[in-house]
């Protein structure tokens, strides 16, 4: 038995002779050689945790794709164009992109393969912390993960779907400033057309607001089933998926929101939709008749913004049919300023064979 010192405690202390007694009894019961063996409890598993910020830019997300969607091409007057105009063009383009990451964020951690996956690598906490810093290193880590391919399928279903809604509601609309013609008020000319187009761009650069509820709007956004989607992803499906994984390595909550915020943003992946707004700016800046506010509604606000979604998902993407009839042969749709030039997808990001260590 090892040989144990004992320092008496003054009269005023708590151990009491009863306490000392069986401190001396723990203390002589274990070996010296089992007391070095005895290793500190491990580390609590920290919890799934995603920043209030993130789910509000989600529940933005959704908001958004919910007005543009349901914007409808029954124009009977001009204020009703006007307003239609306000309800869809009332984005700023890169703040779209992240909020569409943040909501990919969220179908991703909705994928319980997935989520499963990521939280195999607590055992080690080095491990742990190593792949965290291959996520920030390349987002595209995160496809590595077993269960990726079906997050990465809800993502992709469910961005496409938005678009596609978006942009069958746009050829509905376009549809609409030929038949309108034989109305006319749609012949007439939009009043303050300088104002008009200055507040297209003042409410194309405001900030997009959530929901009240955030979180009860996205799981209402998500019941039905998807199916697994191999790589390669876009980057709009390898981000989503990379701040899931940080949330699901309890990476991604308030003391992260800086970092997490930073993997959301990617230079140069904006084209498309900038592209749309500068299509609309010169769209406005020419059209003249309240038709011709109807076709920069329904061509450049609603289906080009729709096509980038899906560009930007991965998904397949539509053919425009031919307008369900002709114009009327007195007033036809003009674009009068230059050829629209042909959207530009984002570069997709490829990953494959990216096993976490």
């Amino acid at each position: 038995m090892g040989r144990l010192t004992i320092t008496v405690a003054p009269r005023h202390s708590l151990l009491t002779p009863a306490l000392t007694l069986a401190i001396l009894l723990t203390a002589c019961s274990t070996p010296p050689q089992m007391r070095a063996l005895q290793s500190p409890p491990p580390l609590p598993i920290p919890s799934v945790s995603l920043s209030p910020r993130i789910i509000e830019q989600a529940g933005a997300y959704l908001g958004y794709v919910a007005q543009a969607r349901t914007i409808s091409a029954d124009f009977t007057a001009p204020d009703q164009v006007a307003s239609a105009l306000t309800r869809g063009e009332s984005f700023e383009p890169q703040q779209l992109r992240r909020d569409a990451i943040a909501y990919a964020a969220m179908l991703a951690l909705q994928d319980p393969a997935f989520v499963a996956g990521v939280r195999l690598y607590f055992a080690d906490p080095e491990q742990r912390r190593q792949v965290i810093a291959e996520l920030y290193r390349n987002p595209a880590y995160a496809v590595g993960f077993k269960g990726s391919d079906s997050a990465a399928g809800r993502i992709i279903a469910k961005v496409g779907e938005a678009g596609t809604q978006i942009y069958a509601a746009g050829q509905a609309v376009k549809q609409a400033a030929y038949d309108v013609q034989h109305q006319a008020w749609s012949k007439a000319d939009v009043p303050n057309r300088d104002e008009r187009l200055a507040r297209a761009k003042s409410i194309s650069a405001a900030i997009m607001m959530s929901p009240r509820d955030p979180v009860s709007t996205l799981q209402r956004s998500d019941s039905s089933i998807t199916y697994p989607v191999a790589p390669p992803y876009t980057p709009l499906v390898t981000r989503g998926l990379a701040v899931a994984a940080l949330a699901a390595l309890g990476e991604a909550g308030d003391t992260n929101d800086g970092t997490t915020m930073l993997m959301m943003a990617e230079p140069g992946t904006d084209t498309c939709l900038n592209l749309s707004k500068l299509n609309l700016y010169q769209c406005l800046a020419v059209a003249k008749p309240n038709y011709e506010d109807i076709f920069c509604l329904g061509q450049h606000i609603l289906m080009d913004t729709g096509q980038c979604l899906i560009k930007a998902s991965g998904a397949a993407m539509l053919v425009e049919p031919l307008p369900l009839s002709s114009p009327d042969a007195t007033a036809t749709v003009k674009k009068k300023g230059p050829a629209r030039r042909p959207l530009t997808p984002s570069p997709d990001t490829t990953a494959t064979n990216n096993e976490p260590p």
